[in-house]
């Protein structure tokens, strides 16, 4: 997103990696922690490594005067209300939020954006809530899906471009709340490996929304189908064409493609959500999970 909007070469990296190598970090780079609480004990301590390194830094984080906030030397608050459960939904989308108001804000600092540029793009985030709000209305149609996916011990979500993260995220709910082993994985890379998994008894997620990537995703579906895999498709209104290869879809409104990861995420913590409760976990408590992982 940061360098699709602000032409700045961007690395993202895992914090409790970043922390123990030789990060290229100096001050002529920015470094961006992302943390719910502010307290993550190894968000902090790559944060800290990066300001030894000379590096400026900003927290994008939702709990204000956190150790995290006071020790960047700027700070985007999601402001997404208190999370109740442990396992984190609503700061996964106020983080993308903030990552994409950053982004308009360093292109429009750097020229890569004109006025009117920013100003559409802005306009687009303007546009987001009564997207979201239908897609929560749709929540009965993840609810349903739940029932015939909970007998599965094992799920494999695959997403490309900016839904690749999404893809991680929906996997990473469904391990956290119904204690199920799945696995997010770059759609483009399925034949590197993860497609010799596929089987009558292994429900693929696939992200496929309409954009420049779709009939790359589409073609990873079809493969899936072809080896007998179950395909749940995660799609844009009006797509026809997707219900001919998947077995079930979701479907979520279409918006510009920055944006798109945001929706796709809400039907797959619905989807995670349902299926704990029908397998009768807790999902505000799931177990071995604290909300704050203050050390490391």
């Amino acid at each position: 997103m940061v360098e699709t909007l602000s032409g700045i070469p961007v690395e993202v990296d895992i914090a409790s990696e970043f922390r123990y190598r030789v990060p290229l970090a100096n001050r002529s780079r920015l470094t961006v922690a992302i943390t719910q609480s502010g307290e993550t004990a190894d968000t902090l301590g790559a944060l800290r490594h990066a300001k030894e390194c000379g590096s400026k830094s900003v927290a994008i984080c939702n709990v204000v005067g956190s150790s995290a906030s006071r020790e960047a030397d700027g700070v985007i608050y999601t402001r997404v209300g208190p999370e109740i459960g442990v396992a984190s939904t609503k700061s996964f989308t106020g983080q993308l939020v903030a990552l994409y108001l950053l982004a308009v804000h360093l292109g429009r600092t750097r020229g890569a954006l004109s006025a009117d540029s920013a100003r559409a793009l802005l306009d687009e985030l303007m546009e987001l809530p009564p997207l979201v709000s239908t897609v929560l209305a749709r929540g009965g149609r993840a609810a349903e899906l739940a029932s015939a996916l909970t007998p599965y011990p094992s799920f494999l979500y695959l997403g490309r471009g900016v839904t690749y993260p999404v893809a991680l995220e929906g996997a990473l709910k469904l391990k956290e709340l119904a204690y199920i082993h799945a696995e997010g994985y770059p759609a483009g890379e399925m034949k590197h490996g993860p497609i010799a998994l596929v089987d009558p008894k292994l429900p693929v997620v696939a992200l496929v929304p309409r954009g420049r990537l779709y009939e790359k995703v589409l073609g990873n579906v079809e493969e899936v189908k072809a080896r007998s895999g179950i395909v749940v498709a995660v799609a844009s209104d009006g797509d026809d064409d997707i219900a001919g290869w998947a077995d079930h879809v979701l479907y979520v409104p279409p918006a510009s493609e920055l944006l798109t990861p945001i929706l796709c995420a809400i039907p797959l913590q619905l989807l995670a959500y349902h299926i704990a409760v029908l397998r009768g976990c807790d999902v505000d408590q799931p177990r071995n999970l604290a909300k704050s992982v203050t050390v490391e």
